[in-house]
């Protein structure tokens, strides 16, 4: 039973550590897009129709007391805009800006935590490179409000335990309203709680902060994905006189409880022991395995009879607490392409509309070649689509209903492949085509499965080098029309098919990881289904299933 105390105690330090670093992660990802949206080179002119503040007053609106304040300064730290207009022009201490190594993630920075009467922030900022030349504008900060940890610290501690959070140099850095309520705040821990275990429960002696031996849960964090985390740790402090009652009393009663069934216990024991002790070990296993990975393994083997019914029942609850695991990395995913593309969308209007109307003056030159009308048709439409799409994208954070409309998917490649073999004449890209004979007709939105077929073919050329080959097929299965694209290319690791469509997900340079996203949304708005695996050419294979038109 003691161990279970421990273990319990230990798994509330790590469940408390994982929250804070995945809190504190999200805000570091907020810096990093946030400083590099066009919007934010207002900085060098000083935001003189005062659009960035409103920017930055709507960020903060949008975000309901995550941040006490969003400001933008310029290199002399001098405050050019803000979500709080009062401080506009106003001189932030650069004194304060001593930036230790391991608190800096992707070119965003922590500063030291404000401590002080009114409120406590902890500032976080990213430099700002301007977009059209080497220097650097200035610097966009984020000043995070501590008291968001304080609260999560606070709900942890329902439970009955108190939360500790020290930094590096074991100072009490935030902490449940308990231990904050008697002067915790900013003052050591005791030496002899640090170890070299990520993370356990110990007994320790409390001095010079408690006047008794105290259990100490601790977990130094894991980080969360790329992010290697903080070197701060959680600590979970519970009094083993408390903690011993509730043991003292169980263990009378189990004493009391085997004088009275210890004739028929053992009998019993020889014959249950040998059925039950093989699938608890498995279950067992499987637990700890989940736990130290943090993912589902191989199951245990089916059985009968209740103990088969909880393993079943059991195994199915971590399967869903992972998967609830994986929807909330997704969610924050998107939550951020929410706020992208609200940005983005306006911004890729304008130029867009530039390409149109100058495909259109450049139509009615005179004795302008056949070929070169037909070029200007495709930038007309093909402006048209990137318009739509920059919608989509805007649109992206709630359902789109396609419009259907019989469609012939093998007319559509062919006018796909005819329009990109002006871009393909002088490269060694070269594309075949595979396709059925008779009809190939589907229910369908034209500009959005046009869509979808251009976001492959162009992810192909985009990684494929000499003597790159690209393979389109169509072909019937019963009542579905199957389409494949597939390459000659370096084909995707085993490791990242699961991701391949999650936003945000590239390994590409320069890339958002947004095209495959929104190729799967299309096709599941379709009702139909895409998969990728390795192609017989070497390279990727994508399968697009959608229903016939029958």
């Amino acid at each position: 039973m003691q161990n279970q105390i421990q273990a319990s105690v230990q798994q509330e330090a790590i469940t408390a550590s994982n929250a804070i670093e995945k809190s504190l992660f999200e805000r570091l990802q907020n810096a990093k897009t946030w400083k590099g949206l066009e919007v934010i080179q207002d900085i060098k002119i000083h935001d003189l129709d005062k659009r960035l503040s409103i920017f930055l007053q709507d960020l903060n609106r949008g975000y309901q007391g995550v941040y006490q304040e969003i400001f933008c300064t310029d290199m002399q730290g001098k405050i050019v805009s803000s979500s709080n207009p009062l401080n506009i022009g106003r001189q932030w201490d650069l004194s304060s800006n001593r930036v230790a190594d391991n608190y800096q993630f992707n070119d965003v920075y922590l500063e030291p935590i404000l401590f002080n009467s009114k409120s406590i922030a902890l500032p976080i900022f990213a430099n700002v490179p301007s977009l059209f030349s080497s220097e650097q504008l200035g610097r966009v900060y984020l000043l995070f409000d501590w008291s968001q940890i304080y609260l999560q610290l606070d709900q942890a501690s329902a439970g009955g335990h108190d939360f500790l959070l020290v930094d590096d140099s074991q100072t009490i850095i935030a902490a449940s309203y308990k231990l904050r309520s008697k002067g915790f705040l900013l003052k050591k821990i005791p030496i002899t709680w640090l170890s070299k275990n990520k993370n356990g429960a110990v007994l320790k002696d409390g001095k010079p902060l408690f006047n008794h031996k105290i259990l100490v849960g601790y977990d130094h964090g894991n980080g969360f994905q790329k992010f290697t985390g903080f070197k701060w740790t959680v600590f979970v402090l519970e009094d083993p006189g408390q903690a011993n009652i509730p043991v003292r009393k169980m263990a009378l009663f189990f004493i009391l409880l085997l004088v009275i069934t210890s004739s028929v216990a053992t009998a019993l024991s020889l014959i249950v022991a040998g059925k039950i002790s093989a699938p608890i070990a498995k279950l067992t296993q499987f637990t700890r395995q989940y736990m130290r990975d943090q993912k589902v393994g191989d199951s245990p083997p089916q059985l009968v009879g209740e103990v088969g019914q909880l393993t079943d029942a059991f195994v199915q609850t971590v399967k869903q607490l992972d998967q609830s695991r994986l929807d909330l990395i997704r969610a924050s995913k998107l939550a951020v392409l929410g706020e992208l593309a609200a940005v983005m969308s306006h911004e890729i209007r304008t130029p867009i509309g530039i390409i149109k109307s100058s495909a259109q003056l450049l139509s009615r030159e005179k004795n302008l070649r056949s070929e070169a009308k037909l070029l200007t048709g495709f930038i007309e439409t093909e402006s048209d689509r990137l318009n739509k799409l920059a919608t989509t994208i805007l649109e992206s954070a709630r359902p789109h209903i396609p419009q259907f409309n019989s469609l012939d998917i093998n007319q559509m490649i062919n006018e796909l492949v005819l329009m990109l073999e002006s871009q393909f004449k002088n490269t060694d890209i070269s594309i075949t085509l595979s396709l059925i004979e008779g009809s190939a007709f589907v229910e369908a939105d034209y500009e959005q499965i046009k869509q979808v077929l251009l976001n492959l073919i162009m992810n192909a050329t985009q990684i494929l080098g000499k003597n790159g080959d690209i393979h389109i097929s169509t072909k019937i299965e019963a009542e579905d029309l199957v389409i494949q694209v597939e390459d000659n290319g370096p084909g995707i690791d085993e490791k990242d098919v699961s991701q391949i469509f999650d936003p945000f997900f590239t390994k590409r340079d320069g890339g958002f990881g947004l095209g495959l996203y929104v190729v799967q949304q299309i096709i599941k708005s379709h009702h139909g289904a895409i998969s990728v695996d390795r192609s017989p050419l070497g390279g990727a294979r994508f399968t697009i299933i959608l229903k016939r038109d029958l």
